[in-house]
């Protein structure tokens, strides 16, 4: 039987974390999933890589589907079936491109036209043999004409781009070709899509949006940054510049059409805004962590210990650690640095990292503990590292743990920490070895610290909080619309008072 009803059944939509990844974010969606449990999860993740074997955490009696699909890789050309040009193909590809490479807002918006036409061209389907819609889209021609057109008009005060040969315009049309694979995906009949992730599983909700109306919550979950990921360091800098734009453009379309959005702090909510979000659509929930998982734990007495918590993979800042890690050695003899929550896919990176800091014996790998309280009350000093676009989580997580915080000034970083740990540049290892070696030798500093971290985590970083917010969000946004009001025409109007920025009144501007 069914504990909850069919309006309240949502969609949380993410690009390969929760249920299948013992990462951040994954904690997150799981503390997420299991606080609401008075609503009906379909879970769906969607993802260009390996598909998951099987959930990494066990699934509560309110998740009604769990789901991995995984975009894959396009056919061999041999095997591949065109479909059918249509009529619109190269008004359809001419718009997205256009709006690829503009910056004012009116041409900007021809993305989200041109995106919302290629999605029509794919009917939802989750088998990769049926014929490629997107194949007939000639975007090689569009990306060339609008980067022309772009160069022609750096007169008029843009930023000139690089050189986009034809070849780059090929290798950048197959990859866009790749990414909109995800607006085939087929998304479940539920009341609400709660969007967590980036760019593949967005694309994703905005199809199922444009063809059911249903309605949607965006997360800003990750540090919002024009970042360049590892495996593209070997493309040329004007495909680079494409892939970048497209994501952007994305992301903007996503804050015009979702119905709220939620990011998890000042700094996403400053970038949000800057790229098009509209102030009343923005409501603000910062992370949080539960306070029972990271209870607290007096500090180990004897070695100088350093933890730092990451995937270990190539874009998780696990090389600004250890190149910071080896000054430490050398001014503190004896120290030994933690390596939390390895993954086993990085577990072969990380050792060869690692030997080459000639420092092997001072490092040790753990793959994430299954109790969160041991993740971090093995160190004196936490060293937080962020990659480009990782959450604020572990910082939290650092935080609760009452351990002090060297943290590296990125994203929503200072805003999380504010004066209860130490802050350094990003992208300076020594910077961030003297911090840590001045606390390692000051422990009434590095205690206090700490403490002064947990009680601001637990001030302002509880999972208790998320949860009831988003409980509230989810309610407004799944719930069937409120019965039409009527009011008597008075002499005197009645006061009013400033209504609040909920989907329901977002409903009645639209109309």
């Amino acid at each position: 039987m069914n504990p909850t009803p069919s309006r309240e059944r949502i969609c949380l939509l993410t690009g390969g974390g929760y249920p299948y990844r013992r990462d951040a974010l994954g904690g997150w969606c799981r503390t997420l999933v299991e606080g609401l449990r008075r609503f009906r999860f379909e879970l769906l993740t969607v993802t260009d890589r390996e598909p998951p074997s099987a959930p990494a955490y066990p699934l509560p009696f309110n998740v009604a589907s769990a789901r991995a699909i995984a975009l894959g890789r396009d056919p061999a050309r041999a095997g591949r079936r065109r479909g059918a040009a249509p009529d619109d193909a190269a008004e359809t590809a001419a718009l997205l491109c256009r709006g690829l490479f503009g910056d004012a807002t009116p041409v900007a918006a021809l993305f989200g036209d041109g995106l919302r036409r290629v999605a029509r061209l794919c009917p939802p389907t989750e088998d990769s043999r049926r014929a490629d819609p997107l194949s007939s889209l000639p975007l090689t021609e569009a990306l060339l004409e609008a980067w022309r057109q772009r160069q022609a008009d750096a007169s008029d005060g843009q930023p000139p781009m690089p050189r986009l040969s034809v070849r780059d315009a090929r290798t950048a049309a197959t990859l866009i070709r790749h990414a909109m694979r995800a607006l085939a995906v087929p998304l479940p009949e539920v009341g609400l899509v709660h969007c967590v992730g980036g760019t593949t599983p967005l694309l994703t909700a905005l199809a199922g949006r444009w063809r059911t109306g249903i309605p949607l919550l965006l997360t800003e979950a990750r540090t919002a940054v024009h970042r360049q990921r590892p495996a593209e360091e070997r493309l040329s800098p004007g495909v680079r510049t494409v892939l970048r734009r497209f994501r952007t453009s994305v992301a903007r379309t996503g804050y015009a059409e979702a119905e709220l959005i939620a990011p998890l702090s000042t700094y996403h909510h400053g970038w949000a805004l800057e790229h098009g979000a509209q102030p009343n659509r923005l409501v603000q929930v910062p992370a949080g962590v539960d306070p029972r998982e990271y209870p607290g734990a007096a500090e180990p007495a004897g070695t100088p210990t350093v933890v730092w918590a990451g995937s270990g993979g190539p874009d998780s800042g696990l090389s600004c650690v250890l190149e910071a890690f080896t000054e430490v050695a050398a001014a503190v003899p004896g120290a030994v640095l933690h390596l939390v929550g390895i993954t086993a896919a990085h577990e072969e990176q990380c050792a060869d990292q690692i030997e080459r800091t000639g420092l092997g014996r001072a490092v040790r790998l753990h793959p994430l503990p299954a109790d969160p309280r041991d993740r971090y009350t093995v160190g004196q000093v936490v060293a937080h590292v962020p990659g480009p676009a990782d959450p604020p989580y572990r910082l939290v997580e650092a935080m609760m743990s009452g351990r002090a915080v060297v943290g590296v000034d990125i994203g929503p970083a200072g805003e999380t920490l504010g004066d209860t740990g130490l802050l350094v540049p990003p992208g300076d290892p020594s910077e961030l070895a003297i911090a840590i070696v001045g606390l390692l030798r000051s422990p009434d500093r590095r205690r206090a610290l700490g403490e002064a971290a947990r009680q601001r985590a637990l001030t302002h970083f509880t999972v208790d909080r998320v949860v009831r917010v988003y409980g509230a969000l989810y309610t407004d946004l799944a719930a069937p619309p409120p019965a039409p009001a009527f009011e008597l025409a008075l002499t005197v109007p009645a006061p009013r008072i400033t209504t609040p920025a909920t989907v329901r009144w977002l409903t009645r501007e639209k109309v």
